[in-house]
């Protein structure tokens, strides 16, 4: 199936990189995939899905949960501050941590449980108007003051521009996250993740090169 094929490049590309296998964990993307096919990657074993919707998410994981033992959902689409409670019960990591206001309500939910997810700083390396996340010329300040408030970001994220070249942004992000001592990088898709985990990703986000093309709109 093809997420025995996503993996096993995800293995030659560690390998091809030097690095130690299973250094990459690979985020399968099931947002607005049919219950069908997520329930076929479930059966087959894999337990790290990622979901872009809050909604969505909390609508059909629980059931799902229940079924299957040791399943960890990761946040990897835009979070509203309205939905950041639900979000952090939910998810085991958010990976858009990308302004002032939703670190400031993470921080006041952490501070209420006692425990938070873990969190990804969304970095917008391509400085794209329409795109969410801290500029790189900002994100140290902005990690001070992450810190500030107990916060304690593991990674950085990004979602490099579609017109672009991905390898620039990957080796930007890494560089960024070097000099601010962040081990995770959220980085790579379907179709660059090889060229991310070469520039040392952490977490590669598969959605439609495992499950196929997805619906276009929410049910």
């Amino acid at each position: 199936m093809a997420l025995a094929d996503i993996v096993a490049r995800i293995r030659a590309a560690e390998r091809a990189a030097g690095r130690v296998e299973g250094a990459v964990r690979l985020i399968a993307v099931s947002k607005l995939q049919p219950a069908d096919r997520v329930q076929a990657v479930l059966t087959a074993g894999h337990r790290l899905f990622g979901e872009n919707y809050v909604q969505e998410a909390g609508e059909k994981w629980p059931a799902w949960l229940d079924r299957f033992h040791g399943v960890e959902l990761h946040m990897i689409g835009p979070l509203q501050t309205n939905k950041a409670k639900v979000a952090v019960d939910l998810f085991q990591a958010i990976h858009t941590l990308d302004r002032p206001s939703l670190a400031q309500k993470l921080a006041s939910l952490g501070q209420a449980r006692g425990a938070l997810p873990q969190l990804f700083v969304q970095v917008n390396t391509g400085a794209e108007p329409q795109k969410a996340g801290v500029l790189p010329g900002d994100l140290a300040a902005f990690l001070r003051d992450c810190r500030t408030m107990d916060l304690s970001p593991v990674g950085l994220m990004c979602i490099p521009p579609e017109d672009q070249d991905s390898q620039p942004h990957f080796a930007m992000l890494a560089r960024m996250a070097a000099d601010q001592g962040l081990a995770g990088l959220s980085m790579g898709m379907s179709g660059d993740f090889e060229t991310a985990i070469a520039q040392g990703a952490t977490h590669v986000r598969v959605g439609s090169a495992i499950f196929g093309a997805r619906r276009q709109t929410r049910a």
